[in-house]
């Protein structure tokens, strides 16, 4: 085992601080973590009108639904600020964030990475009618701008509001944004901007010196939007169909589940915190996925993804990465051992709220190699047992955002909107809990310098 450990510890450690420490990956985690306040607005709109309209609409409760509308058409309008539109948010932060990283000027650099995503949308509206219209009809939409062709109408000037503002182009922001802020910033480091004179007033300075770099950056998006257009497409319908769309689907499977739980895994063993390293990568795949399914909810519309961003936390990082509040309660059950129990009691609140840094690294089980087999093995079998009810639809899958810090059971229930996975996190936290119960007996037979 130590052996193993000490293998990991040179190939694998090195990797994970390395990756953890690459600004733009830095700039993606920080601009997520921005659009926080945005998504929780979006889904207290969205918990409520499924606690006021979706539940009593199925328990056929319309006296309520129709008393509560006003409430119900709030709610709308807060999820469309917010939910609805949350790539567009997100456009900002990011450009932000990285210009942070790269310690230029901040505000010019979110105004790029937005104008570079909406430059990347389609600017017109398609519909393809059932019938041909009569030419009256064609008269009348030629005359307000419209093209008519047989059974096709468009007209330019409008955005699809429900198809591309929200966590559709979280990729197109991510691509396009990089492309925009890497000439923002590479033309602000070399310092080809317009100078103004000290006496100018901070901000009209910062406005003036981001001129040049930002007109830049804006017109080699507007090049890439161009030449996209002269193959009947955008940036943004090409990326969703080329790169979006594919790994979205690969990140439904079994595979890459399990794969992402265990790395997370393997990085806090060494002390490196897994979830912020791989926390991007996480947000950039599964909460797109995740607030997909949200917009659908709230549309009425069928669920597209079966496993989300919270999925892990709720199944499979209960208390924390390796399911850690389990552990505590094995150790207040059965250890013998007056450290461990006295760290447990410690950690035991901290642990109800996902917050498991005490017990990490005050056991420790960072580099402790009697916990490093639960500590993999726990989240890995719990993880399974989940992807397999919700695969099976024995539970249904997330459908409301929920904050990381929310305790089991109330965060699993206002997720799903379903009892049946409150039932399914109380046997995972059984299953983790078994899974910790030997480990904790071997440690009591090795004295706390053994360990």
């Amino acid at each position: 085992m130590n052996a193993f450990i000490n293998w990991l510890n040179k190939h694998v450690v090195p990797i994970a601080a390395k990756i953890g420490s690459v600004r733009w990956l830095i700039a993606l985690r920080d601009a997520f973590i921005a659009i926080m306040p945005a998504m929780m607005a979006g889904a207290v709109a969205n918990v409520l009108n499924a606690l006021i309209r979706d539940i009593p609409t199925q328990l056929h409760w319309m006296g309520i639904v129709s008393s509560m509308q006003w409430l119900i058409d709030i709610n709308a309008m807060v999820w469309t600020g917010t939910l609805a539109i949350l790539g567009l948010i997100f456009s900002f932060t990011f450009g932000y964030q990285l210009a942070v990283q790269y310690k230029v000027e901040p505000i010019t650099g979110g105004i790029v990475t937005l104008g570079s995503f909406i430059i990347s949308l389609p600017q017109s509206v398609n519909l393809h009618l059932g019938s041909a219209l009569s030419k009256g009809a064609v008269k009348t939409l030629t005359d307000a701008g419209a093209a008519v062709a047989g059974k096709d109408v468009s007209m330019w000037g409008y955005f699809n509001f429900g198809q591309f503002f929200g966590s559709t182009g979280f990729f197109t922001v991510m691509i396009m944004g990089a492309i925009s802020s890497t000439i923002y910033i590479w033309l602000m480091k070399k310092n080809i901007t317009i100078k103004m004179p000290d006496s100018v007033p901070p901000a009209v300075s910062n406005a003036f010196t981001g001129i040049i770099p930002a007109t830049a950056a804006l017109y080699v998006a507007g090049i890439i939007g161009y030449i996209f257009s002269k193959f009947s497409t955008t940036v943004i319908e090409f990326i969703a169909k080329v790169l979006q769309d594919p790994l979205l689907n690969l990140s439904q499977g079994f595979g890459a589940v399990l794969m992402m739980t265990v790395l997370v895994q393997v990085f806090w063993f060494f002390g490196i915190h897994g979830t912020n390293v791989l926390g991007p990568v996480m947000d950039s795949i599964w909460l797109t996925a995740q607030l997909a399914n949200i917009n659908a909810f709230q549309q009425g519309k069928a669920l597209p993804y079966l496993w989300t961003r919270n999925s892990f936390d709720l199944y499979a990082w209960i208390g924390g990465a390796g399911s850690t509040l389990l552990l505590l309660f094995a150790i207040l059950i059965f250890s013998k051992r007056d450290d461990q129990r006295l760290v447990a009691k410690l950690s035991i609140a901290p642990g109800f709220f996902n917050i498991n840094e005490p017990v990490m690294f005050g056991m420790p089980i960072v580099l402790d190699p009697i916990y490093f087999i639960p500590f993999i093995l726990a989240p890995s079998v719990m993880v399974s047992i989940a992807y397999g009810a919700v695969s099976l639809g024995l539970v249904e899958p997330i459908k409301n955002q929920i904050i990381w810090s929310m305790p089991p059971v109330l965060n699993v229930l206002i997720a799903t909107m379903d009892w049946r996975a409150v039932v399914l996190q109380l046997f995972n936290m059984f299953v983790g809990f078994l899974i910790y119960i030997p480990f904790v007996k071997a440690a009591n037979k090795l004295k706390p310098a053994e360990q």
